[in-house]
């Protein structure tokens, strides 16, 4: 692997690369983009088919500087023990939980996939970049009590949740979680599940240690301080990406690939649209930014080892969903509350003011004027927000820990999310929750749109989009059985299968390096998956 801040191409023969008629040189795959997503890829296809070549674009001097960066995100294992924005309340008093069901499966991948980069040898020193933290949902007012109520009995006796605890007394809770039970005056009722297996992920130390591994390997190069200017298809199906140096007066080069991903983050949608597949048509995006308060005060971070997520505001966006965490900050223990909707006409962090309306087309435009027009709600949620001042912030953090000093706290700005817009037939633009996966009908390239749970399901994502886009190499016994090595439980439900769901947690137990107690008997004793 060559290491570049500008660009060296490598060429490859005709035979191997599918090159276009001029002199451009040629690879297999081309990564836009050097946060989670592309790391995941890479390294996947690097471990299924080792002789394709794959270059990677940052166009920042660093790789996982953006949404990666541990300081940009959330940095929760999001495997919907906690998020309630991830379980649907119904008419008849119970709650829908086949969503988290779905998140807590593709988290239950993400740990085997570590852990079986960890076994190879990509990733090293587990603690480094997962540790265990407890995840809490924590409500008070007696309607969100017997919302909680009811999400906990659907939710425990199905084996993924078993050993999750339900507690109302307020004595308990503040064993679970003292820092936010101390100072209430007990005046509203509350309650809170516990899951003791829940995680802290620092999602940028992942990703630069599987980039680290592919630094090693000869046909793997990494240009950095290079921007993606242009996507064209050439006449062989293949793509000539068009790219600029930023630290040398922006000289342009380009590179012939069979298959491109885009996984820019907020720059996705752009990009996704340079490359004019009809596919790119139907979206829209709106950016939200966010802040956290946050201390490193080590006197406070010691009462609080737990991630504790609340119900989020009406209309808001689920990134949005407020939670005061126990964060390990490359290797420095903090608290973080928020977060706290910010607005910027930018799609990153280190975007472009211009990205926003750049982005607007006629095709577009309609579906995201729908979008605004059919949710009233979220549009005062994101006013409200920008209205507020730095103390009316600290009041929310007073919410969840009343005994709140507010010289401890400082502000931190965070990554820039763009929330999907899509225009669905029949409905028109529609807000698109999640991730969402966007390829070409040829299946030489494709994007990821969307925020959360976003990098900790990136496994999940990025074997599904192999399998969409790479299917007869998929279908071969060669991939199936590096499949099954890199994910045990791959192409089998585990909600369903608690004997393997309990073999399998505790290989990435094991390999992970994780304090946390053993579930597997309380996942084969729970009753068979049903909806309450």
């Amino acid at each position: 692997m060559k290491l570049r801040h500008g660009i060296t191409l490598c060429s490859l023969p005709t035979t191997q690369a599918g090159a276009a008629s001029d002199d451009t040189p040629n690879v297999d795959v081309v990564l836009i983009g050097g946060g989670t997503m592309s790391a995941t890829l890479g390294t996947l296809l690097q471990s299924l088919q080792p002789d394709w070549s794959i270059h990677l674009f940052e166009r920042l001097d660093r790789a996982a500087e953006e949404s990666s960066n541990v300081w940009n995100n959330a940095g929760t294992g999001h495997s919907a023990f906690a998020e309630m924005n991830y379980t649907s309340p119904q008419s008849d008093g119970s709650v829908d939980i086949q969503r988290a069901i779905g998140i807590t499966e593709q988290f239950e991948v993400s740990r085997q996939y570590w852990a079986s980069q960890v076994r190879d040898g990509v990733l090293s020193e587990p603690r480094s970049f997962i540790n265990t933290v407890p995840h809490l949902s924590f409500v008070w007012g007696k309607d969100r009590v017997s919302f909680l109520n009811a999400r906990f009995e659907a939710m425990h006796r199905n084996p993924l949740y078993a050993g999750m605890e339900y507690a109302e007394d307020p004595a308990k809770i503040a064993e679970w979680i003292p820092l936010v039970m101390s100072g209430r005056d007990g005046s509203d009722p509350v309650a809170a599940t516990r899951m003791p297996i829940g995680t802290e992920v620092n999602y940028g130390e992942i990703t630069r240690q599987m980039m680290d591994s592919l630094a090693k390997r000869d046909n793997f190069e990494l240009s950095l301080n290079t921007q993606v200017r242009d996507l064209k298809r050439n006449a062989d199906g293949s793509w000539k990406v068009t790219v600029a140096n930023t630290s040398d007066g922006g000289n342009e080069r380009s590179v012939n690939a069979r298959f491109v991903f885009i996984g820019a983050g907020g720059a996705a949608l752009p990009l996704l649209q340079k490359s004019g597949i009809p596919e790119a048509k139907q979206y829209g995006g709106f950016p939200v930014g966010g802040q956290f308060l946050y201390t490193t005060n080590q006197e406070v971070v010691a009462k609080h080892d737990a991630k504790v997520y609340g119900l989020a505001p009406a209309g808001s966006p689920p990134m949005s969903v407020p939670h005061i965490d126990k964060r390990i900050l490359d290797g420095t223990p903090a608290i973080m509350f928020g977060p706290f909707a910010t607005f910027s006409s930018k799609f990153l962090k280190n975007g472009s003011w211009t990205d926003l309306m750049r982005s607007i087309t006629a095709s577009n435009l309609w579906p995201m004027t729908k979008v605004g027009l059919d949710n009233l709600d979220l549009v005062r949620y994101l006013i409200s927000q920008l209205r507020m001042s730095e103390e009316d912030q600290f009041e929310e953090l007073k919410g969840y820990y009343p005994e709140a000093k507010r010289a401890d706290w400082k502000l931190w700005t965070a990554g820039q999310r763009v929330q999907t817009i899509k225009d669905v037939e029949g409905k028109g633009g529609t807000l698109q929750f999640g991730t969402e996966l966007v390829s070409g009908a040829e299946g030489t390239i494709a994007a990821l749109l969307g925020a959360s749970p976003g990098a900790s399901t990136a496994p999940s994502i990025m074997l599904r989009l192999i399998e969409e886009v790479f299917p007869e190499q998929v279908k071969s016994e060669a991939w199936q059985t590096r499949l099954r090595e890199l994910v045990p439980s791959y192409g089998q439900p585990l909600a369903s299968n608690p004997t393997l769901l309990s073999e399998v947690r505790a290989m990435s137990r094991e390999l992970l390096e994780l304090d946390e107690p053993d579930l597997g008997q309380a996942a084969i004793d729970a009753p068979s998956p049903r909806q309450h």
